[in-house]
């Protein structure tokens, strides 16, 4: 499967025709294009329109295109997937998924659109942060598409009333759960977003966090907030250099059929030659992006 970065997931609203356009001029890796939390009820049916036509018509160069429709028990949310599967974006997000069953639900309605668009789900209740193995193991299922877990940190406040202010330490529970479930089954996984976009010393705290927490990148609410999450979710230099260094160790002849072995003094095994190769699987993929 090609490995792509997902540094910086940007959420745009739908109902938005000037922001779509934006957006084609935005770094981010994803644009999140939204029908969901971002839109009134009132501006459901054109945001459908614009965000499928949008879609269409191209122009974004190598961001990932996803479309965030409303969750199927809602009055849109059956019109949106049947026009986001015509529209074949790279992903179709889904809102409040409770269990493995409502990945497959989605998937199936898949089974018509291009091989390429997936689907990725929110992890933003309490059900499904009990229920996120089941969620995950979905994407082991015959004619399974789910790639990638979204954390949805605004809704879990609500739900569970726990107090984000100070620290992230309530949430640690939810993210590594959701983290541990996703790499359990190959998913990619975003953390959730940073509310306050002037904050730029709090936000920049938040992503060194959830990087180490193993999030591949975050979700945000504002374009100045693009820079900042892709310096810091992409591999440093000095983690690219090494990672060859390794890479190019294990390939020596001396080292074939080797389990361990030593590079600049430090004891190197098969699982790290593994992380390297992903780490410059992801350095080469945004030079590449960079250079379109």
């Amino acid at each position: 499967m090609q490995i792509r970065p997902r540094r910086s997931v940007l959420y745009m609203p739908g109902s938005n025709a000037r922001a779509l356009e934006k957006a084609k001029t935005i770094a981010a890796d994803a644009l999140i294009l939204d029908l969901e939390d971002a839109v009134a009820p009132d501006a459901k049916a054109v945001a459908r329109d614009q965000v499928c036509a949008a879609v269409k018509a191209g122009g974004y160069g190598r961001r990932e295109l996803i479309i965030r429709i409303n969750a199927l028990d809602t009055p849109w949310g059956k019109a949106d997937l049947d026009a986001a599967v015509a529209a074949a974006p790279d992903a179709i997000l889904l809102p409040k998924p409770a269990n493995g069953a409502d990945i497959v639900r989605v998937s199936e309605t898949l089974a018509r659109a291009p091989d390429k668009t997936r689907v990725w789900a929110m992890i933003e209740t309490p059900m499904a942060i009990l229920n996120v193995q089941d969620i995950a193991a979905a994407a082991r299922l015959g004619g399974g598409r789910l790639a990638c877990f979204v954390m949805g940190t605004n809704d879990l406040v609500k739900e569970t009333r726990a107090d984000l202010s100070a620290s992230r330490r309530p949430a640690l529970y939810w993210l590594s759960a959701t983290v541990t479930a996703a790499r359990a089954y190959g998913l990619d996984v975003l953390d959730g977003v940073y509310n306050n976009f002037k904050d730029t010393d709090g936000f920049r705290r938040e992503c060194v966090h959830g990087r180490a927490l193993g999030f591949d990148g975050k979700t945000l609410i504002h374009p100045d907030q693009v820079a900042i999450s892709n310096e810091v979710f992409a591999p440093a230099e000095a983690e690219i250099a090494f990672a060859r260094k390794i890479i190019a160790a294990f390939d020596q002849p001396e080292h074939k059929g080797k389990g361990v072995i030593t590079v600049e003094g430090r004891m190197v095994e098969l699982l790290h030659a593994e992380m390297a190769r992903r780490t410059v699987a992801i350095a080469e993929a945004i030079a590449e992006k960079a250079q379109a």
